[in-house]
């Protein structure tokens, strides 16, 4: 396994030293990072990276089935239009999580903060997929057109809402799931509640388990009939703002 020191390092020199790793060296550890950006953009798979610190905005951007995890907090646009892999957050993140993901799989411990899963999207067996142990704020699941997101709402306070306002606004494909009931006012008209069928229960247990483990967590107290499942009204809501020749 190779260690690198991030230190002071440039997040140009820092991505370039990694590139260079990983011709060779599969198991990377990057410590010391404090936002540097980019870091893990564009890997493929069989790379696996561990960073140590802050990771800076849009970490594994493009990245194409490599494994990162990060102990500490990461900044907005992380898994900016990720292809595959996997992402394990042991903190919160920033805005704009997941923005355009293509594929792949994000679970961030904490909380997440504005526009996340922002015009996620899918095609055939690519499903990407965001699972958020707290909460989410404004906008979450924006102009979604595929994939999941899974908040559990773990660890808020009494008054602490598991989402901000605005959430699904121009959804048109894909799913979520939030942990307990919701106020309808929180969503934008293009969502709509459904109930919970056989896969979708399937799914979330199966996830939580996930999440469960790799952030070494008792969660067999959640019961996955408690999440509210959210859906596209249509698949193309804004198709009378155009016009057709």
């Amino acid at each position: 396994m190779k260690i690198i020191d991030a230190s002071n390092m440039y997040y140009r020199d820092l991505n370039t030293m990694i590139d260079i790793e990983t011709l060779n060296e599969k198991n990377i550890t990057v410590k010391n990072v404090c936002g540097q950006r980019y870091i893990g953009r564009g890997l493929s798979s069989g790379v696996k990276i561990k960073v140590f610190g802050i990771a800076g905005n849009d970490m594994a951007s493009y990245m194409n089935g490599a494994e990162l995890e990060i102990f500490g907090n990461a900044q907005d646009a992380l898994g900016n239009t990720m292809n595959s892999g996997k992402i394990v957050v042991h903190g919160n993140a920033g805005d704009t999580l997941g923005y355009a993901m293509r594929g792949g799989q994000i679970y961030v411990e904490g909380n997440v903060g504005y526009r996340v899963g922002i015009h996620m999207k899918e095609y055939k067996e690519m499903k990407p997929i965001i699972v958020v142990g707290g909460k989410a704020g404004d906008f979450l699941g924006e102009y979604m057109a595929g994939g999941a997101i899974l908040v559990l709402g773990l660890n808020l306070d009494e008054n602490e809402d598991i989402i901000g306002k605005f959430c699904a606004t121009g959804m048109h494909g894909g799913v979520i799931y939030l942990r307990g009931k919701q106020d309808l006012y929180k969503f934008g008209k293009e969502a709509v509640k459904v109930e919970l069928e056989d896969s979708d229960t399937s799914f979330l247990k199966k996830h939580i388990d996930v999440y469960a483990k790799g952030f070494d967590k008792d969660l067999t107290h959640i019961d996955v009939n408690s999440f509210s499942k959210y859906l596209a009204i249509n698949k193309n809501p804004y198709s009378n703002m155009y016009c057709l020749y």
